[in-house]
């Protein structure tokens, strides 16, 4: 197979959207799967609550918009009990159907800006990064972003997956 390097940045950029639509996915059919009860148990004893963990999902992606720079944050609300906080810190968290509206309202606008992006973007430089950082580091690109919130998502998912009933 002759690829050119258009053809090849294609590639990377299918392989990546696709492993993150994979994940995202994943965790809202199990999210949709789990009672608000199931939902609101330990992943493990003495570990984060799902409530928590979909919280934290929801809150860092919706960073990706600002790191991105598609759009200011649509619930800044959620990053101090979220990600500045670690789960039973006593701070007031939004109920479960809220957590679960935010999930889907933010996945959805993230794809929205994912399907826009032409591969040019993707190699670009993220708002966390300065233009001469970049400059050295061309790999701290959006795309790189993408990679690490994705793997960000599954091991998370991992964690969520222990709310799941077992089956007997």
């Amino acid at each position: 197979m002759n690829t050119t390097l258009v053809d090849t940045r294609e590639l990377f950029i299918k392989m990546a959207v696709g492993g993150w639509d994979t994940q995202i996915t994943r965790v809202s059919k199990l999210i949709d799967a789990l009672s608000d009860e199931q939902l609101s148990a330990d992943a493990a004893p003495g570990r984060n609550s799902g409530t928590y963990l979909l919280g934290h999902l929801i809150a860092v992606s919706d960073n990706i918009l600002e790191v991105m720079g598609w759009d200011k944050k649509q619930y800044p609300q959620l990053e101090n009990v979220f990600l500045k906080n670690p789960d039973k810190s006593g701070l007031e968290m939004p109920p479960l159907p809220v957590l679960r509206q935010y999930w889907k309202e933010i996945n959805a606008k993230i794809s929205r800006h994912i399907k826009d992006m032409s591969p040019d973007d993707w190699f670009s430089r993220h708002t966390s990064v300065s233009e001469e950082d970049f400059s050295k580091e061309p790999h701290r690109n959006k795309l790189n972003v993408l990679l690490s919130r994705t793997t960000h998502t599954s091991s998370h998912l991992g964690q969520l997956i222990y709310l799941t009933p077992i089956k007997k």
